[in-house]
């Protein structure tokens, strides 16, 4: 049995771990890296075609965006995640592939521009987005799921986003059975729609991540409507937008749920009926799928609503945008606006082009509502740019800018403190993950040295052996460097495709050799066609 720290150790974003049980290999996470990327990331231990699960803690792109890659690099088996996670992951994977395409044909065309001879491929694909949709499979909060001989799991819900779990995993190899417990992105207690983090009880491990892990939020249960109210009002009193970039996925609807509170308390004077445009497809659809599961994952106020037959993510006013005409149409409105758009971090996404249209602007406020990792566009305007690059354009930066403190998905320390205490007893390790360098550093002595824990922050690269309960390699953090990458864009994939032809011909051996036979004659046929 063995676990090798892969990504999101001692950064934030782009999770992803390996285990390995009798002849399995498995990763839990495959996410993407948004950002900087401070250090460098060690590669799987296996070619991606010889994963044989995936197991999924939640839709966020830095969680699941990398599993297209790993079906156009030839995974064929199966991600196991929640319900809901699936619906989310089904409109998320697509959207980021459209994306990866979107970007490459930009570059494309800026070096046909500068008349460079380049070609640019995308990650991937929206056909590799709808394989890796096609390999899911829904699974209940609360029910054991065989997965195979000796690997079982549990999903149990963790409150950060619709769907989201930490994941009990059993792990058996001969008489030998350990448990280790992935908490994924512990949630925020008190949320508007979704239910507090639910505890785990007992686990020979534990990985937790630690994004939080060196600040608490307020002890006073934040007033969200009433600040969020107030930017609208002085906004509009001065004739300008309310910006705000909010991932799609989770903060959208908070924000709707806020915004209906204003609009029904008749929070804004002076400025009936205004409109309030969430332009993004994808929270379009999200938005569709938290209606179907807000049975399931809906707690307090909204699941009063719900059963009052009152929808809590609806409201006069509300406006949504599909298309990209639409989308353009938007900023030649002269009326004050609420314009609600992805992504949460302005690094992608139709927010770029309202950021353009607004931030130079005396009169326009952008609001941020969400965490912003280091390296991101939203950091840099968060922490004081006088101007930034918007589509090769130097815009200036005059709006207001402001922040909903508090409003977090994630839990801060003492939320982060009160999941690990909730165990019965201490797990033999807790390996501290998915926090900026010293965050992690921080919060492994914290436990450590404060509740007793036997607490690690291990860098990307190292791995322990479960069953003797000890690290067999310790990494040292190696510093990212720009690399040129000799493979790239269609020949990466025929190098991929090679090496997954490599990984299935081990897995023949004991085949009938007529079949052996056959498919080294269709090897060498092909050889043949390119050698000539």
């Amino acid at each position: 049995m063995k676990l090798i720290f892969i990504g999101a150790d001692h950064q934030v974003t782009g999770s992803c771990h390996y285990l390995e049980v009798g002849d399995k290999h498995i990763l839990v996470d495959y996410g993407m890296q948004q950002g900087v990327q401070t250090f460098e990331n060690a590669p799987l231990p296996v070619h991606e075609s010889q994963i044989d699960y995936v197991f999924l803690t939640h839709a966020h792109v830095d969680h699941s965006g990398l599993l297209p890659l790993l079906y156009a690099k030839g995974f064929r088996g199966q991600i196991f995640a929640t319900d809901a996670t699936c619906d989310l992951c089904s409109i998320m994977l697509r959207d980021c592939a459209h994306i990866q395409m979107q970007e490459a044909e930009w570059k494309m065309r800026k070096a046909k521009r500068s008349e460079e001879n380049a070609s640019v491929e995308p990650l991937y694909t929206l056909e590799d987005a709808e394989g890796a949709i096609k390999r899911l499979v829904p699974c209940h909060y609360g029910s054991e799921v065989e997965v195979c001989d000796g690997v079982k799991i549990r999903f149990t819900d963790i409150g950060h986003l619709l769907g989201s779990a930490s994941i009990e995993v059993w792990l058996t190899e001969g008489d030998t059975t350990k448990k280790i417990v992935f908490s994924g992105d512990i949630g925020n207690k008190h949320q508007p729609l979704l239910r507090d983090p639910q505890m785990t009880a007992e686990a020979d491990f534990v990985v937790m991540e630690s994004t939080y892990g060196d600040r608490l939020h307020s002890l006073d249960k934040p007033d969200y409507v009433t600040e969020i109210a107030k930017v609208i009002q002085e906004t509009f009193d001065r004739g300008g937008n309310v910006v705000i970039p909010s991932f799609a996925v989770g903060r959208t609807q908070e924000l709707l749920y806020f915004i209906r509170k204003i609009k029904v308390e008749k929070l804004i004077k002076g400025h009936d009926h205004f409109p309030v445009y969430v332009d993004s497809p994808m929270a379009v659809e999200a938005t569709e799928i938290f209606q179907d599961n807000r049975a399931e994952c809906f707690d307090g106020e909204a699941l009063e609503l719900i059963k009052d037959n009152i929808n809590p993510l609806s409201f006069g006013g509300l406006k949504l945008t599909i298309t990209s005409e639409e989308s353009k149409e938007i900023n030649f409105i002269d009326t004050p606006k609420v314009i609600i758009s992805a992504s949460g971090m302005c690094e992608a996404g139709r927010i770029r082009h309202h950021l353009k249209h607004n931030l130079w602007r005396k009169e326009c406020t952008i609001l941020f509502v969400g965490y912003q990792a280091n390296g991101t566009l939203g950091r840099a305007i968060i922490e004081g740019a006088k101007e930034v690059k918007l589509f090769g354009e130097t815009i200036s930066v005059n709006a207001q800018i402001r922040q909903v403190a508090g409003l977090s998905g994630h839990a801060d320390k003492q939320g982060l403190i009160d999941w690990i205490s909730a165990f019965e007893e201490k797990p033999k390790k807790v390996f501290i993950v998915h926090g900026e360098d010293g965050v992690t550093t921080q919060f492994a002595e914290t436990l450590k040295i404060e509740y007793g824990q036997r607490a690690y922050a291990p860098y990307s690269g190292s791995v322990f052996d479960i069953a003797a309960n000890r690290f067999t390699y310790e990494a040292m953090p190696v510093k990212l460097e720009k690399k040129t990458h000799i493979a790239s864009g269609v020949y990466a994939r025929l190098v991929s495709a090679g090496q997954r032809l490599v990984a299935l011909i081990k897995k023949l051996d004991g085949r009938p050799n007529k079949e052996l036979g056959k498919f080294a004659d269709q090897i060498n046929s092909l050889c043949d066609k390119f050698e000539n």
